[in-house]
């Protein structure tokens, strides 16, 4: 029975307590009468009936009202209030940070509520106390764990760590990337999909590859080999070429350890490999026409052998031979210009220090010219963006020429900011090498001792985006090389999630985790992963045409909130927006105009759920609108589902409000965003956190349990 209609059966019941006992009083007196005397009292009363009986009615009606008034009070005061102080008290146990108890109700229930808050507190205090104690033992092992993490997460290569089940532990920002590439989602959830803690990496990598390196490893191993690793390409959805560098982690430092997970190294290898194939074709296609061309060569020769041959045909077949060698220099000369072209794009530019990039320089000048370099002149603030090789590389070129055409120059590096780039110049005194030597330098094909280059000086600073130009001193003592670079812009850094200013990429207890699977209804609540969800529809009637306008998820793992690991995508209704829902949840057709259609982004967030218990509140309108697109879609959401309204209902029956606002105040959660998908989504997984320890107090272990429990929720009852 609802609180509601426990409250208005407590106010009726004094009412008809005292009509039933006036009626009863009334026909027991008139069973004890004699025949006479109860004619005598008919007789009596009647005429009072027919003039004052609305005064029996009206008194009636006045003492059950009064009556109902009480039993109100009393309802409130030794019911509601007691029943509010249990399940407020249920909160300060499972959650210590849970809000103090309203002292409320009847004056004892005020002194207990009283106490209960001076427990709550002495509790408070306790758990403080433990904490810092706790936090001081594990202080340098929190340290290690947090200096490995930030140095994963800070690495240039994309690293993967699982354990033996194929579940990711931990990921650095790298991989968070290469996975956004790989995924074919829509963009506000494109990657989130694929990566992230507790998900299984076989929805990249099959099974099979990672099974068969492992065997393999295993086997070095059992050979004596102690330090195995393995290596593999495989290929993605999308047609991306990954190769995987596999490497063991075991759990201790001791070589014998056993193992209990893998790491992953991760590189995209699709731009080279097509770099590399393209070369490939062209040696290929050079070959075949290569040999082509000397077979009608030698065929033209062995004619030309003849001494009879008359002058038309000799000139036919030396016209061949020339033609031949023609196309054969043509095809050697594209084939330069494009391997030329491949190597000034081989080579990523990197960010570095432009004092570093100058000091490198100099050594490299002086080692190959012996003349020393001077680098007074160069502002340490700089960062560039460059391919250090080949710029160095260009300027060592050119010292050396600079050398061999003036004689003893004074050479001098100089670095300074020039609005937005910077001016490296190669400086030198004296007056020798005229411009049109210097220009030669500039396109000739840079050569330093044996080793020859394709690539000339220009070539390099075209790689940069940059210029260079000849610029003499005033006092026409000198001159010198000016390259205007790129400064280092530097990495945009990603946006944080909501609610942490760094996003946390690891969980090492997921070691600990890497239990034998069982069926979902054993699972104790506390080691299952959830995607907790939220939608922002149209309008409130799923099947009345009203369509979902966003949504947004965010996951539990090992009973810990990833708001870092969030879906969050706007959808294009294809329909209007009613006025009366911007208001709400404020998503204007402007907002929506463009964004994907619920086609595309429902199978993203079917796999941004995979393999987890779908959690939401009130989620059965939200489910109503996911199933009515599963025909038109072809997505279904069939795993367990578990809804916080109800869940509320379960361990709170004394209270007559669920909604979220409600919970969350009970609950002592701050709500954020609300009425945004992600925003509620959030609001819901901390709310979900925080009943797990109050369905444990009721005896709800598993997920099974609570998914009955909820059913005997009275807002089970709710349908869309």
């Amino acid at each position: 029975m609802s609180p509601g209609r426990r409250l208005v059966l407590a106010v009726l019941t004094p009412g008809a307590i005292l009509g039933l006992w006036f009626v009863l009083g009334a026909g027991l007196l008139y069973a004890a009468l004699g025949e006479d005397e109860r004619a005598s009292v008919v007789a009596a009363l009647a005429p009072l009936v027919d003039s004052h009986g609305m005064l029996v009615v009206l008194w009636w009606f006045l003492a059950a009202a009064g009556l109902g008034l009480l039993a109100r009070r009393l309802h409130a005061a030794y019911v509601e209030a007691p029943a509010r102080l249990a399940d407020a008290t249920r909160v300060l146990a499972g959650d210590a940070a849970g809000p103090d108890v309203t002292p409320q109700g009847s004056p004892g229930t005020r002194v207990l509520a009283e106490a209960v808050n001076a427990l709550a507190g002495q509790r408070r205090a306790l758990e403080q106390d433990m904490a810092r104690l706790v936090a001081d033992a594990s202080r340098d092992v929190a340290v290690q764990r947090d200096q490995l993490a930030a140095l994963m997460a800070e690495l240039a290569q994309s690293v993967v760590v699982l354990n033996l089940e194929g579940r990711i532990l931990l990921y650095n920002a790298r991989a968070r990337g290469l996975f956004r590439r790989l995924s074919p989602a829509p963009g506000g959830a494109g990657g989130a999909e694929l990566i992230g803690l507790g998900r299984s990496i076989h929805a990249v990598i099959d099974r099979a590859l990672i099974d068969h390196a492992r065997e393999g490893i295993e086997a070095r191993i059992a050979r004596g080999d102690a330090r195995a690793s393995a290596r593999f390409v495989t290929t993605t959805p999308l047609g991306h070429l990954i190769q995987v560098s596999l490497a063991p982690v075991r759990a201790g430092a001791d070589q014998t350890a056993a193992i209990n997970g893998f790491v992953l190294l991760l590189d995209d290898i699709t731009e080279e490999y097509e770099a590399q194939s393209r070369q490939d074709r062209r040696w290929l296609d050079l070959s075949e026409a290569s040999r082509a061309s000397f077979a009608s060569m030698q065929a033209a020769l062995d004619m030309l052998d003849y001494p009879d041959l008359d002058p038309a045909d000799r000139e036919r077949f030396q016209a061949v031979v020339r033609d031949e060698v023609g196309a054969m220099s043509a095809r050697l000369t594209a084939l330069a210009a494009t391997a030329s072209q491949d190597m000034k794009t081989r080579w990523p530019l990197q960010d570095m220090l432009g004092a570093d990039l100058v000091a490198a320089a100099a050594q490299r000048i002086a080692a190959e010219t012996g003349r020393r370099v001077a680098t007074d002149a160069v502002d340490g603030d700089i960062w560039l963006s460059v391919d250090s090789f080949a710029l160095i590389k260009a300027l060592a070129f050119l010292a050396a020429r600079l050398v061999e055409a003036v004689g003893e120059p004074d050479l001098a590096l100089r670095l300074a900011p020039a609005g937005g780039r910077a001016h490296l110049d190669l400086a030198w005194s004296g007056t020798g090498a005229p411009g049109r030597r210097l220009t030669g330098w500039q396109t000739s094909p840079m050569q330093a001792g044996d080793a020859p280059s394709p690539l000339s000086v220009r070539d390099v600073v075209e790689r940069h985006g940059g210029e260079l130009w000849l610029e003499h001193a005033r006092d026409g003592a000198g001159a010198c090389f000016r390259f205007l670079l790129p400064v280092a812009a530097g990495v945009a850094p990603e946006v944080p999630a909501p609610g942490e200013s760094r996003p946390a990429y690891y969980d090492f207890d997921l070691f600990a985790a890497s239990a034998q699977s069982r069926e979902s209804d054993d699972q104790p609540l506390g080691e299952i992963a959830y995607t907790v969800f939220d939608t922002e529809t149209t309008g409130l009637d799923p099947a009345g045409g009203d369509e979902i306008l966003q949504i947004g998820a965010t996951r539990i793992v090992n009973g810990r909130l990833l708001a870092s690991e969030c879906f969050d995508q706007l959808v294009d209704p294809e329909r209007s927006i009613p006025e009366a829902g911007i208001a709400v949840h404020g998503i204007r057709p402007e907002m929506v105009r463009g964004k994907p259609r619920l086609a595309a982004v429902l199978p993203a967030f079917h796999a941004f759920a995979a393999e987890t218990v779908l959690v939401g509140h009130n989620v059965a309108f939200d489910l109503r609108f996911l199933t009515l697109k599963a025909d038109a879609t072809g997505v279904r959401f069939d795993q367990p589902v578990l809804d916080t309204l109800l869940l509320g209902g379960v361990v709170h029956p004394g209270e007559d409000n669920h909604s979220l606002e409600a919970m969350a105040a009970r609950l002592g959660v701050a709500v954020a965003g609300r009425h945004t998908a992600l925003g509620d989504a959030l609001a819901t997984a901390e709310i979900f956190l925080k009943l797990l320890p109050l369905l444990r107090q009721r005896g709800i272990l598993t997920l099974g349990q609570a998914r009955a429990a909820a059913q005997t929720s009275y807002y089970a009852r709710l349908r869309y």
